[in-house]
């Protein structure tokens, strides 16, 4: 039998940061990481939903310590006040895990495609602003959750925003494309700095949430929502083990930077393994140049790597 939520070593004293948790892959994210003592913050957008997740939470395991905290990841202001909010000096684990999926066009607050914007620069910005807190305490984690769908497609750096000609599964590949190569440059970037935070990246698979039911009803596709929902039902496995290899990158021991976790079965279901990417996904020049644009689009300069 392979690794399960069981194996997952003591949190206690440790303050963790799962975003997207009111639902699938980041409520059960954070549920096992608090199961296990760690104090976490459940970073959703919606108040009403996170207070309700916050509750099932607390009603599935009781003494819990969870708290909510709005997040925003497609308005930079919202991220920047999140950041400021936090309570905490110290930040044992960011969990990158909210995401949109193959959304017809439209853009974030702040004007960027809303897949590459949400995925991708939300996530940087975030991960920039609490980079000071988690460089203050040892064996900080960040854990970035990408997708096998990454392989589809390379991220275009003449049209980050797709608005040459924008497809709807090639920007969601491009923005999980991006968030690999957003990990291997902040690896490069700690390991420079002589910090000994890990930064990982993990995949569930096809796992069964929401997310792939979203873009159809936003767009009132009955049809294209339903074959989703069929799809969930046979092929997918639950979120519970969907969340696995984010929190096998998140808590187990020895997890080295830059590696790449997902089902071991095919990388499709099963136990925490080792995954393969694209070659693209660790391309050295993409990863420094779209580090250098995402830093000038955010307005987040990461100033504590530089120091």
């Amino acid at each position: 039998m392979g690794w399960t939520a069981q194996d997952i070593p003591d949190q206690s004293g440790r303050t963790a940061v799962v975003t997207g948790a009111n639902s699938g892959l980041g409520y059960v994210t954070a549920r096992e990481l608090a199961r296990k003592g760690a104090r976490v913050v459940l970073a959703c957008r919606d108040e009403t939903r996170g207070r309700g997740a916050v509750e099932r939470l607390r009603g599935e395991v009781p003494g819990v310590r969870v708290e909510l905290g709005l997040l925003d990841l497609g308005d930079l202001a919202s991220v920047r006040e999140f950041a400021a909010g936090l309570p905490y000096d110290r930040l044992d684990l960011l969990v990158n895990n909210a995401g949109v999926m193959a959304l017809p066009y439209g853009t974030t607050a702040d004007g960027f495609e809303r897949q590459f914007g949400t995925n991708h620069l939300g996530h940087f910005a975030l991960t920039g602003l609490l980079l000071p807190a988690l460089l203050a305490t040892s064996g900080a984690r960040i854990v970035t959750v990408s997708s096998l769908m990454h392989v589809l497609a390379n991220i275009d750096l003449r049209d980050l925003d797709g608005e040459r000609h924008y497809r709807r599964w090639t920007a969601y590949a491009r923005s999980k494309t991006a968030n690999l190569l957003f990990t291997h440059e902040l690896c490069r970037r700690l390991a420079a700095h002589g910090s000994d935070a890990v930064a990982a990246a993990a995949h569930p698979g096809y796992a069964a949430t929401n997310l792939q039911t979203a873009g159809p009803r936003a767009e009132g596709r009955r049809g294209a929502e339903r074959m989703m929902e069929l799809g969930n039902r046979i092929f997918a496995q639950p979120a519970e083990a969907g969340a696995l290899p984010t929190l096998y990158a998140a808590t187990a021991p020895g997890v080295r930077p830059d590696s790449f976790w997902g089902p071991s079965f095919a990388m499709w279901r099963g136990s925490p393994a080792p995954s393969g990417r694209a070659p693209w996904a660790r391309n050295d020049e993409a990863a420094r140049r779209l580090w250098d644009a995402s830093a000038r689009l955010t307005g987040v300069s990461y100033a504590a790597l530089e120091a």
